[in-house]
């Protein structure tokens, strides 16, 4: 049973690691390097010009999640500590090929592990897992792990205001949290009281509220962050339904070779 799981995550996370990091190479990484253009000062926003006073364009934008920390006082590459007063800047891959390549794995990762979570759900759950039930559940990975945050808490571009990264990383986790046990407890349970105990689990992290950003002018266009918030939403619902799909047909191909290979 272990090997089955963790060799159907291997490939799901693979398949679905590949085609994220083509989607994120065409459509969002495109925009993360021209709002680090407006962030290190190469390029300037002549929208940023014409905000009406006390209105600044970070209030009128919707960062999405990129997976990195690029706002507030933790963007930067920097960090205090060094001597003279002075920061130094921290470790990143280079511009091109190396930033690709980092990209790549850091999706496999995540790829590889959102499957055996994903897969461990359908096996405590009792669901036999096939490409038709992987995305249902795919589908609900996708709204506890990115949808749901994104509604209180959307990622930012380089260079957008963000509040500090402990708050932004603690009430992620409990958001996805309790979206993903309220969506347990009306899909899975049924009963009338899981129903209304789920409801308040999906609806308690933003009644609760996400950490406030402070809203100071930014020289990113408006635009860029919308179109990043649209595009980063789209591919993690690929990236999670390629999961889904995958795993399920991963599982079964397994299982029909077990029987050969046990024979043998």
């Amino acid at each position: 049973m272990m090997i089955r799981l963790v060799s159907a995550a291997l490939v799901a996370g693979f398949l679905a690691a590949v085609v994220a990091t083509g989607l994120q190479l065409a459509l969002t990484s495109p925009l993360i390097i021209a709002a680090e253009r407006y962030e290190s000062g190469e390029a300037t926003a002549p929208a940023a010009q014409w905000m009406p006073r006390g209105v600044s364009p970070a209030s009128l934008i919707v960062p999405v999640h990129s997976g990195h920390d690029h706002g507030g006082k933790d963007h930067g590459g920097k960090t205090d500590g060094v001597e003279g007063g002075e920061v130094a800047p921290a470790w990143q891959p280079g511009p091109g090929l190396p930033r690709m390549v980092f990209t790549a794995l850091a999706t496999l990762v995540g790829g590889v592990g959102y499957a055996l979570l994903l897969g461990a759900a359908l096996i405590a759950c009792g669901r036999e897992p096939s490409p038709e039930t992987g995305l249902r559940f795919a589908i609900a990975g996708f709204l506890a792990v990115a949808l749901a945050p994104a509604l209180g808490l959307p990622p930012e571009l380089p260079g957008m205001e963000a509040a500090p990264l402990a708050e932004r990383q603690f009430w992620w986790i409990m958001t996805a949290a309790a979206t993903a046990m309220g969506l347990y407890l009306i899909a899975i349970r049924r009963s009338s009281i899981a129903i209304a105990g789920g409801l308040v689990l999906l609806v308690a992290p933003h009644l609760a509220g996400a950490p406030e950003t402070s809203h100071t002018a930014s020289a990113l266009p408006p635009g860029y962050a919308a179109q990043f918030a649209a595009r980063s939403l789209g591919i993690a619902f690929v990236f999670w339904a390629v999961i889904g799909l995958a795993f399920g047909w991963a599982w079964n191909s397994v299982g029909r070779k077990s029987p050969t290979t046990s024979h043998a």
